[in-house]
Formats: C-alpha cells, structure tokens, sequence
C-alpha cells in the first residue's frame, strides 16, 4: 500500500466532502460538552439547615432552635446541627425567650437527626438534596465526580483497541448508544451507588467519542483541513456544548428530568450513520481496498474531480527491516527520556487539576450559578483562537510557561480580593479559566513534540493517564473549600507555579524537524543536555553520530 496522502492527492485539500464531513464530525463533540459537566449543577449543594418538625415552638424559639457559627468570618446558620430539640421544646413551653432568659451557648446542641430543609431558590431538587449528601455525608459528591474521570480513564485505555479492531464509525456510534443510556439509567438511579457506577460507564463512553471521533477526523479529512480540525475545530464545538449546558440546567431545575434530556439528545445523531464516512485509512489497514477506493471515489464525486482508474497502488513490502514496537519499559531505560517524561507527567497533571478545578467550582462561586457557567466555557472560546494563532510563531516552552503562570498567579491572588468585590473574583477566575484553556491546548502539541515517532504513541498514552489521574483529583482539591475556601485556590495556584518553573527545562521544539529515533530525541535542550553532556564526559567525549541526523515529518503541519 502506497503512501495514503500521495494516493489522494487528487482529491484537493478543501471541497464541499472534506467540509462536510468537517462540520458533521464536529457536531459530535457538542454533546460531549453538555454530557460531560452536568454534575456541577446536578451534584450543586443549595443552602440548607436542620429540619425542625412541628413541635409546637414559640415564633422566637423556631428562629433560635438553629445556632449560628462563624465561617470565613460571617456569622451564618449552621448546617449540620441544631440546640437539642427536647431542651428547646421545655424552655419554649415554660415561655422563655432565647437570648433575653436563657444565654444560647449553654445550650447542649445535636446533629441533623430529623433531617435538612433546602433551599429551592435556585435547584428544585438534585441528588444533594434527595440522598442528603451534606454534612458527614458531604464527601460523596466529590467521590461522585471523581467517577466519570475514572470512565474517562478506562475508556481512554480501550476506545483505541475498540476503533482499531471495529472501526472509528461504529466504535463512535455504539459510544453515543452507551452513552444515552448510562444517563438515562442514571437519571432513574435509585440510589448514590447507583449513581456513581453510571458515572462510571459514561465517562467511559464520553471519552470514546471523543478519542474515535478525533481519530476519524485526522484520517479522512485532508491536510490542510485536518490542521483545523485538531487545533480549533473540535475545542470550539465543545465549547458550544459546555456554553449550552447552563441554559439547559436553567430551564430544567430537577436533575432527573435534566438527564433524560440531556440523554436524550444523542439521537439526533442518528442519520449522521449515512453521511459519516468510515476511514478508508483504517480499512486500507484491514485489506478492506475495495471498500475504502468507493469512500474515495464517493468523495471525488461531491468534489466534482475525476479519480484515477487505481487509487491505490499497492508495493512490494519484502526486503524491509522489522518496526520495533516501543512500550512504557522503553522509556524508563534512558535517563534523558525518563526525566523528560516525568516533567511532562507533572505538567498535564498539574494543568487538568487547575481546567477542572475551575470548571467543577462554578457553582461554588458568588452570584449566580448558571451564568457563572456559562462564562466559564465562554472564556475557553478565545483561548482556543489565540492558542492557534501563537502556536505558528511563539516558542512553546515560553508560551506554556507563560499562560500557566497566569493561571496560577491569579489563584493566588483571588484569595486577597474581599467578598464586597465579587465581580472582580469573578474575572479574575474567568482570567485564570483563560489562562488553563490555553496551556490546556498548547501542551497536546508541544508533547507530541518533543518525543520521537517511535515512543509517541507511549509518551502521549502515558501523559493522558497522567491527566486523567489530575481530574479525578480535581473535585477533591474543590471539595477542600468546604475547610477554608482560599485552600483549594493556593494549592492549585501553587502546583500550577511549581509547573511553569519545571517547564523551562523542557526542550524547545519550535522549528524544529519532529524526531523519528529515541537517539533524536537526544539533542533536547535545557536540564536534559545536561545530562546528556554529563554521559558525554563520563564516556571520555564519545557520542553517538546518530543524533545529528534531522528527521523530518509531516505532524510538523499541526502547528504550520
């Protein structure tokens, strides 16, 4: 089989096939924008108190039965106790007034024991509310959250072995069938377990869209068209979907029905079956040719161009060497690789932390909810613009460290704006959103070049666990505002300072031809030379001649 984008060459780099299929594809990744943040408003923790039944008490007693404690210095009502209701009871029917004939802090107080009463202001009933997930029980939302990351995890493990042994169409379609029904048996679950577990399966599900949809478009769309694609096509589209989810949740305030909604969506995705091309690549890989020539000729068609009588040219394969196939072990041999991949481990950690983080706190923050969401993935919109555009001309190791210090400095510093200034907390965490987003999409290139052809596949796998690992993080590092609110913005702001610093010793990669061999990868700058110019003078100024070899490629065009 002869080389894919020379066999098509005919076929043009635009036309109305290549744009169809762009925006057919793309719409895919709407839902898993609004699937995939719901549990900021489905698992959102509305006021509440402890519920007082009717017991006969005095209009003073009914106000004063719930102590007041101080918390981030305001005086608000406590949520998880109450004064001892027998005591109360007594004192209300002998007709004494609290504060002026009985001093409230001697009184013995108790915990919840008849349950909560929550506020229906802004959510009419949520699993917070309906499980009574406050209090000791608080814990299990973030748990809760942490389960669709470790889908995502899981599902980012199996979706590549999925679309390889079935295809990238029908891995695609069957994860938007599992994914409409683990919300809908999700949104009738019966209890927290039940829950969770549903999580579970629709993260997976999520991210095998997601992951298959992305592959597809790198495989059948053209060169130029898949440079779109990959650096601002799909983010955009799932930025609609993550801005679209708020005014969902806005209209639909009870988080079964807001479920079965969302869930329900997925079907219009249904005709695409016959518009959506398979990927004539993965089925020259099957020996599927005649089935990928009729893709082929299909799309020559709607761009109106003639194909040649053979489109694809088969060769003679005998005589070659065998491709070495690499694993994680491969990585752990070299020093200078080792170092590098513990550095980037370190940086997508840090950075799914923070765009999590910041993503899952919105309904913590002041003013309202749903607007306060939709800002947040409004603010992604330009960051995937500009990201696009710097990445042509600005070095990345600058660039990243750049916008992760923003993002980390402004955490830092939102701790010192005071409560009466919460417009100004607002944009700073919309800025410090702008700031994750950006080093979000810079650092999928800038890793996918530093490492050679042969270990990227690994060193990528291994950095997405890494990520995945970061978010499932990320609902317990917000769960530690619950403490002291400030908590989870200094450990985020500095973990995410740590990184920028750890990234200055990352080689540059601007200009600079993609390795193909692990000896390549060798002529890394910065702490790696380092060591590399340690061994040099260890082994008496011997080197290997290989490195000086530059190898070119054409993933040099995701940044062109």
């Amino acid at each position: 089989m002869g080389d894919y984008d020379e066999d098509t060459a005919f076929l043009g780099q635009t036309g109305p096939y290549f744009w169809t299929t762009f925006f057919l594809l793309n719409t895919v990744f709407v839902s898993t924008g609004f699937n995939g943040l719901y549990i900021v408003f489905v698992g959102a923790a509305p006021k509440h108190h402890c519920f007082v039944p009717d017991v006969n008490l005095t209009h003073e007693w009914e106000h004063a039965i719930i102590p007041f404690t101080i918390v981030d210095g305001d005086e608000v009502q406590s949520q998880c106790s109450r004064y001892k209701l027998d005591v109360v009871r007594n004192l209300s029917a002998e007709g004494y007034i609290p504060g002026r004939d009985v001093n409230l802090t001697n009184l013995e107080q108790e915990g919840c024991l008849n349950g909560w009463s929550y506020s229906k202001e802004i959510y009419h009933s949520n699993i917070v509310t309906e499980w009574d997930l406050v209090c000791d029980n608080q814990w299990k939302v973030p748990f809760a959250s942490s389960t669709l990351f470790v889908g995502y995890l899981l599902g980012s493990l199996i979706s590549g072995q999925l679309s390889d042994r079935f295809g990238r169409k029908k891995v695609i379609f069957i994860s938007l069938a599992a994914q409409c029904v683990s919300v809908i048996l999700q949104s009738f679950s019966h209890s927290w377990r039940m829950f969770c577990i549903m999580f579970l399966f629709v993260g997976a599900s999520q991210i095998s869209i997601y992951i298959s949809a992305f592959v597809l478009g790198t495989e059948v769309l053209s060169k130029t068209m898949r440079v779109i694609f990959t650096t601002l096509g799909a983010f955009l589209f799932y930025c609609i979907g993550y801005m679209t989810l708020p005014w969902i949740a806005y209209g639909i305030r009870e988080w079964r029905t807001l479920l079965a909604v969302l869930a329900t969506t997925s079907v219009v995705y249904i005709p695409l079956w016959w518009f959506l091309p398979e990927s004539p690549r993965w089925l020259l890989t099957q020996g599927r040719v005649e089935e990928a020539e009729a893709i082929v000729r299909d799309a020559a068609r709607k761009n109106k161009v003639q194909a040649p009588a053979v489109i694809f040219k088969e060769f003679e394969l005998q005589g070659r060497p065998p491709i070495k196939t690499y694993t994680m072990l491969d990585i752990l041999k070299s020093k200078n690789i080792r170092c590098i991949t513990l550095m980037c481990l370190l940086l997508w950690m840090a950075i799914n932390i923070g765009y999590f983080g910041l993503s899952l706190n919105t309904s913590n923050l002041s003013g309202d909810p749903f607007m306060n969401c939709f800002l947040s993935a409004a603010a992604e919109v330009p960051a995937y613009v500009v990201s696009t555009l710097l990445l042509r001309k600005c070095p990345r190791r600058a660039l990243l460290s750049s916008f992760l210090i923003i993002g980390g400095g402004v955490l830092l510093l939102i701790q010192f704006i005071p409560d009466t200034l919460q417009y100004i907390a607002l944009a700073l965490e919309m800025t410090g959103k702008f700031g994750f987003t950006m080093a979000f999409s810079i650092v999928y290139i800038y890793t996918a070049e530093i490492y050679p052809t042969v270990l990227r596949n690994v060193g990528m796998g291994m950095c997405s666990s890494a990520a995945r690992i970061g978010s499932i993080t990320a609902p317990y590092v917000i769960y530690l505002g619950t403490y002291n609110k400030v908590l989870p913005y200094i450990l985020m702001g500095s973990l995410t300072i740590a990184s920028s610093v750890v990234n200055f010793f990352l080689p540059e990669t601007l200009h600079r031809d993609l390795p193909e061999t692990v000896e390549q990868m060798q002529e890394c700058q910065g702490l790696c030379n380092g060591l590399k110019k340690k061994r040099y003078v260890e082994n008496g100024g011997s080197d290997n001649p290989n490195i000086h070899h530059e190898a070119k490629s054409d993933v040099q065009s995701l940044t062109a």
